[in-house]
């Protein structure tokens, strides 16, 4: 269905619900007890994706097509007083529904705001939990929601919604209903890595006659000290990496190299994922940045990657190289990688200790491997190897 379609569809649906007419099941849920009958009757999802998100006491929630207000209600609940916990929503009957529902439970902490979910009314950093019950696919945009949804998540934040999957090949054609704009797990997989999420995990629920399966979607925000976030690299911030990358250089303990190369070359040589920056949320400078390169065109290496982080001297033991660290190695596992590896110098104490304190181990010395700066140079070779344990029924 087209945009405007679906807000009618809903809309006739609010209008279902006010009349006391009830319109899907409840069936995941187990703490409806004082909920108004009309939010509840409202109830059009898949899953309970409150049970998934877990918020906690003083969150803020952000529910992504928030319908009737069934789970901003929930979440609000679960946040308290000092929590807060929005709905937004495209069409306004819906609004108007959750509205009244809120009020009559006495939901003060709920809030219910017009918009659509790949542009979302709210400031960038803005909420700790985002949710979303079968709401997703009906997106003809998914990146765009995706994206939206980690802008406005603060670092460390959780992704927790219930959506409609396929685990095949269909075509449009083929699928109707929720399921007609279903992504394959592996695409839906790609947009939350593209988007910057980390922690990946789709969980099969209950499967559907169409082919498709109800599914619980989880990822994260990469966490990170205060003022700094961490995202995907972009073509826009090359003047700053290679600012940082050069800064790196120039203390001497960082690579053979002694001159950051041009953008063209820096990108052509590294993988086009697998790159995060971090920056100031002030200003928006960039303060360090990590990436990997293959180590070989072969098919047997396609999970071996040679990585490279470099934090701004001026802003080292701060915790971004960890922050930087930790976002990679998790979005490595997530992109099947199952060797990261590199080399330091042994002078490089601080990296070295980095590395080993997330997993890191070393595998030899190549000794007077070169000369830098008049001086013949050891290096230790470090590498991490991911152990892939994986969540119970995790899709393909």
């Amino acid at each position: 269905m087209a945009h405007d379609e679906i807000i009618d569809h809903y809309s006739a649906l609010a209008r279902a619900a006010d009349a006391g007419r009830t319109l899907t099941g409840t069936a995941g849920y187990h703490d409806l007890e004082g909920l108004p009958q009309a939010a509840v009757r409202a109830a059009l999802g898949c899953g309970n994706p409150v049970a998934v998100a877990e918020p906690r006491a003083g969150e803020t929630v952000l529910d992504l097509g928030s319908g009737g207000g069934l789970d901003v209600l929930l979440s609000a609940r679960r946040v308290g007083p000092d929590g807060k916990a929005y709905g937004v929503d495209a069409s306004a009957d819906m609004l108007a529904l959750a509205r009244r529902n809120a009020q009559q439970a006495g939901a003060h902490n709920a809030e219910f705001l017009p918009g659509t979910i790949e542009r979302l009314p709210l400031q960038d950093r803005s909420v700790d939990v985002v949710i979303s019950n079968c709401v997703i696919n009906l997106s003809s945009d998914k990146a765009a929601v995706l994206a939206e949804a980690f802008r406005v998540l603060r670092p460390g934040g959780r992704f927790g919604v219930s959506d409609v999957v396929t685990t095949h090949t269909t075509t449009t054609e083929q699928r109707t209903g929720c399921a007609a704009g279903a992504l394959p797990v592996g695409e839906y997989r790609e947009l939350l890595a593209a988007a910057g999420f980390t922690g990946v995990h789709i969980t099969l629920t209950t499967g559907h006659d169409d082919g498709t399966h109800s599914a619980i979607v989880q990822a994260a925000k990469p966490a990170a000290p205060p003022h700094v976030e961490l995202r995907p690299m972009r073509a826009a911030d090359a003047g700053q990496v290679l600012a940082v990358y050069q800064a790196g250089l120039d203390s001497g303990h960082a690579s053979f190299e002694t001159t950051a190369p041009s953008w063209e070359d820096f990108t052509a040589a590294r993988l086009p994922g697998l790159r995060y920056v971090a920056c100031d949320t002030r200003t928006g400078q960039v303060l360090g940045w990590v990436a990997a390169s293959p180590v070989s065109s072969r098919c047997v290496y396609a999970g071996v990657v040679e990585h490279s982080i470099y934090v701004h001297p001026r802003h080292q033991a701060q915790g971004i190289g960890r922050a930087l660290l930790t976002a990679f190695v998790a979005a490595s596992e997530d992109a099947g990688v199952w060797t990261v590896q590199s080399g330091v110098f042994p002078e490089n104490t601080a990296s070295l200790a980095l590395h080993q304190a997330l997993g890191f181990r070393v595998v030899g010395t190549r000794e007077r491997i070169g000369c830098h700066h008049g001086l013949w140079r050891d290096v230790l070779l470090i590498e991490r190897r991911s152990t892939f344990r994986k969540p119970h029924r995790e899709a393909p």
